[in-house]
C-alpha cells in the first residue's frame, strides 16, 4: 500500500443513509436485541450482524448480487455503471437464524451465553453462502442458500382432448398476457439456513475472535490465553499454536485480546495483547508458536510515569490489516495507532481518540468503562481508518497532512442529542480480559480537536463497526441500531 497524503488528507463528508432498528426514546432496550458484531463479505453485496440474542441477521444490497448469467442490455448496463458511479450501496434486510443458543457446563457449574462474539465470512463457492459465527464456546459453519421455485403455469381443462395428451393441447396453458401474480416469476422464495459443521470444546477460556485465513481452508479462534488453528471441514479436531497459559495462574501477566490472520500469506498471524503488544508469528517455524517473530510496541511509551490506570488502559481491544497486508491497525483504550509490520518499535501514526477522558479514568474505572473494547477497521484502499466512542460518535481519521483531529460523526440520523454525564454502573465482569499489565500511554501525536471534553455520554457507545470493503461507507451499532454512513 502507498499512502498517498493528498487523496487521505482530502476532507470526506460524511452522512448517514440508512438506519435500522432505531428505538423511540421511550422504548425499552432488550438485553438480546443489542448487536454485538459486524461483518462485511468479501464483495460488499452482503453484511452479517451477531447480537446478543445468538441471533445472525443477514443484509444485502438493494440492487442485489449481479451473477454472470442475469441478462442484462447494454443501456441498462450503462444506466447502472452511471448510478453506481455517483451513489452509495443501501442495504435491506434479507434472512436471519438462530445461530447459539443458551447452554450450561454442568462439570464446572458454568452458564454459557448465547451472544454472537464474531462473525467472519467464508469463501462462497455455489452461489452459497459461508458465515463462521461463535460464542463463548462454541464455533459454527453456517451454509445459507437462496430458495426458488419457478411459476408453474395452470392448465386449462380441454374437453376435446384425452387426458393422456393434456400437456399436448394447444390451449392447455394460461394465457401469457396475464400478469404473474408473484415477485420475481417465482411461486415461492426463501432462505435456507443450515449449520454444517460444529466445533465444540477447544477452549477453557472464553473465545474473543476468530479469523479465517487466505487458503480458504483454515481458521484461528483464540481465547484469554490460547489460540487454535482449525481446518474448516474437520470439526473434532485442532491444533494448538500459541498457548500463554502459565504453569502457575498466579504467575499471569497478559491475557491475548485479539487475533488476526495476514490478508496474503497463509503463514503469517498477528495476535494482541493486554500489555498492549501486537505479536507477528510465523507458524511455518514451529508447531508451538509461543515464540513470535515480531513484537509491535511502541518505545516511546515506555517512558513517563506509570499509574494503575495505564496498566488498563494499554490493553489492545481490536487489530485489522489492511488489505496490502504491509500495515495493521490497532486500538487501545485511549488510541487508534497505524502500524508498519516492518517497524516494530513506533508506529506509522497515533491518532487520540479519548484523551479528554484521562482526568476521569478513576470514574471510569469505578463504573467497568475502562473495560470497554472498542473496535477499529480500515477502509478497502487503506487510508481512512474508523472507530468508536461515546456518546454515539464515529472517529474517522486519515493518514495524511490535516487530518490530526479526524472527523466526528454522531451516528444515525438524530441531531443534537442531549449528552449524559455519567452512566449507572453495572456489574463487574470476571474475565481474564480484565486482568492487564503495560507501560505508560504518553500523549504524542495527531491530538483531537477539544469539543468532546464538554460532555460525554458513557451509556451510548460505538463498539462495534465495518468498513465497506470497496467503498467509504461504513456499517455500526449503537444498542439495538444499525446504521450506515457514506462519503
Amino acid at each position: 500500500m502507498i499512502l498517498n497524503r493528498e487523496e487521505a488528507s482530502a476532507s470526506l463528508e460524511w452522512k448517514c443513509s440508512q438506519a435500522f432498528g432505531e428505538r423511540n426514546p421511550d422504548e425499552e432496550l432488550q438485553d438480546v436485541d443489542i448487536v454485538s458484531a459486524i461483518e462485511f463479505d468479501k464483495t460488499g453485496d452482503y453484511l452479517a450482524v451477531g447480537d446478543r440474542g445468538g441471533r445472525v441477521i443477514l443484509f444485502e444490497t438493494v440492487g442485489g448480487k449481479n451473477t454472470p448469467n442475469q441478462h442484462i442490455s447494454r443501456s441498462e448496463l450503462e444506466k447502472q455503471m452511471d448510478f453506481t458511479s455517483t451513489s452509495h450501496p443501501e442495504y435491506r434486510y434479507k434472512t436471519e437464524f438462530q445461530s447459539h443458543e443458551p447452554e450450561f457446563d454442568y462439570l464446572k457449574s458454568l452458564e454459557i451465553e448465547e451472544k454472537i462474539n464474531r462473525v467472519r465470512w467464508c469463501a462462497a463457492p455455489n452461489g452459497s453462502m459461508f458465515i463462521l459465527s461463535t460464542n463463548d464456546k462454541t464455533i459454527k459453519l453456517w451454509k445459507v442458500r437462496d430458495q426458488k421455485v419457478k411459476k408453474i403455469k395452470e392448465m386449462d381443462h380441454f374437453p376435446f382432448v384425452s387426458s393422456e395428451n393434456t400437456l399436448l393441447a394447444e390451449k392447455n396453458f394460461m394465457n401469457e398476457h396475464n400478469p404473474p401474480s408473484f415477485a420475481h416469476g417465482y411461486h415461492l422464495e426463501w432462505t435456507e439456513n443450515m449449520a454444517t459443521k460444529v466445533y465444540p470444546h477447544a477452549h477453557d477460556f472464553n473465545i474473543n475472535s476468530i479469523s479465517n485465513n487466505s487458503d480458504c481452508e483454515t481458521f484461528v479462534s483464540a481465547d484469554d490465553l490460547r489460540i487454535n488453528l482449525w481446518n474448516l471441514e474437520i470439526s473434532d479436531q485442532c491444533f494448538n499454536i500459541v498457548d500463554m497459559k502459565p504453569s502457575n495462574m498466579d504467575d499471569l501477566t497478559e491475557v491475548i485480546t485479539s487475533a488476526e490472520f495476514h490478508p496474503i500469506y497463509c503463514n503469517l498471524l498477528a495476535y494482541s495483547s493486554s500489555r498492549g503488544f501486537v505479536r507477528l508469528v510465523d507458524m511455518r517455524q514451529s508447531a508451538l508458536c509461543d515464540h513470535s517473530a515480531r513484537i509491535l510496541r511502541d518505545a516511546a511509551e515506555s517512558h513517563g510515569s506509570k499509574s494503575f490506570f495505564t496498566e488498563i488502559i494499554a490493553s489492545i481491544s481490536d487489530i485489522k490489516f489492511a488489505n496490502d497486508g504491509q500495515h495493521l491497525l490497532s486500538r487501545d483504550y485511549m488510541n487508534l495507532k497505524l502500524w508498519d509490520i516492518r517497524m516494530d518499535s513506533t508506529p506509522v501514526a497515533t491518532f487520540k481518540i479519548h484523551e479528554h477522558l484521562r482526568p476521569k479514568l478513576c470514574d471510569l474505572y469505578n463504573n467497568d468503562s475502562i473495560f470497554d473494547k472498542f473496535e477499529c477497521s480500515v477502509s478497502g484502499d487503506g487510508l481512512h481508518f474508523a472507530t468508536g466512542s461515546y456518546s454515539n460518535l464515529l472517529r474517522i481519521f486519515s493518514h495524511g497532512v490535516g487530518s490530526a483531529g479526524g472527523i466526528t460523526v454522531e451516528a444515525g440520523k438524530n441531531e443534537n442529542r442531549k449528552p449524559i454525564l455519567q452512566a449507572a454502573p453495572r456489574a463487574r465482569r470476571s474475565s481474564l480480559s480484565n486482568l492487564t499489565r503495560g507501560l505508560y500511554r504518553q500523549a504524542h501525536e495527531n491530538s483531537s480537536s477539544g469539543h468532546h471534553e464538554l460532555s460525554y455520554n458513557l451509556s451510548s457507545k460505538l463498539l462495534h463497526l465495518a468498513w465497506h470493503p470497496t467503498t467509504n461507507l461504513i456499517a455500526c451499532a449503537n444498542g439495538n441500531s444499525l446504521f450506515f454512513h457514506y462519503a
